[in-house]
């Protein structure tokens, strides 16, 4: 059965995920990963591997996986510009779709980032995606040496960083948002939450529904998936949640 028009144009906004919902592979055996890989992989959009699991099994579980699903590689590469480059590279020829780097690292290295982003899409799609300020933290935990401002005015700053770098992508909490809608930038969002599901260590949650609406591209879910009684049953709801609230938009 082939998707309304208006479900295709809402997974457009997603590419090179399939559709707006990325889960969390946040386990620490490759067998369980692998797992939730088959079980899922018909309903979501794609998967975020970690170091919890990149560490342990490297490119072999990324290439494994990339044969049935979009990748996703978080390990939120922060270094040398020649250091990201070669990683953010390395993420790419596993096979990734998606890789993190910090917007923090800097004009030059997103400059770099940007140059090589243009060259890897030449051979099939790839988004470097800018860390802005981890949604783990409020403003109440913020590093001293970053407090002296609002989260949501280091957000936008860092936001506007990546955007005249050449890049596109950036990572923030839905709280922010609204501060980027007008960036015209792909945006993912972790610690997405329906309303009556723990916040655990994230501080800056949203509703799925709502975090499509105010402008997010692509919403990274874990835990609430992953400790679900049925993990199939709840990435159903989560996906049934953004078509069904947000057809209007498309």
């Amino acid at each position: 059965m082939s998707l309304q028009p208006n479900l295709r144009d809402l997974n457009q906004r997603s590419l090179p995920a399939r559709n707006p919902l990325c889960v969390a592979l946040d386990v620490d055996s490759r067998e369980r990963a692998l797992y939730l890989v088959e079980e899922l992989y018909e309903i979501i959009g794609a998967v975020k591997l970690g170091p919890r699991l990149i560490h342990r099994y490297g490119e072999s579980l990324v290439r494994e996986i990339a044969a049935k699903i979009p990748v996703f590689i978080d390990c939120k590469f922060f270094d040398i510009p020649s250091t990201m480059v070669a990683a953010v590279r390395a993420s790419f020829d596993a096979g990734a779709s998606f890789v993190t780097v910090h917007a923090l690292a800097g004009c030059e290295a997103l400059e770099q980032l940007a140059k090589l982003e243009q060259l890897l899409n030449r051979e099939r799609p790839f988004r470097i995606l800018c860390v802005t300020i981890l949604t783990s933290w409020g403003q109440e935990n913020l590093p001293s040496v970053i407090k002296a401002q609002s989260i949501s005015q280091s957000v936008f700053e860092l936001a506007e960083l990546v955007k005249k770098s050449g890049l596109r992508s950036i990572v923030s909490s839905a709280e922010e948002l609204p501060l980027v809608k007008s960036m015209d930038l792909f945006v993912v969002t972790p610690g997405i939450r329906f309303s009556d599901q723990e916040k655990d260590d994230q501080k800056r949650v949203m509703d799925p529904a709502q975090a499509i609406q105010a402008g997010s591209s692509l919403l990274v879910v874990g835990r609430p998936i992953l400790e679900a009684k049925n993990a199939k049953e709840t990435a159903l709801d989560f996906l049934t949640a953004i078509y069904a609230n947000n057809l209007s938009l498309v």
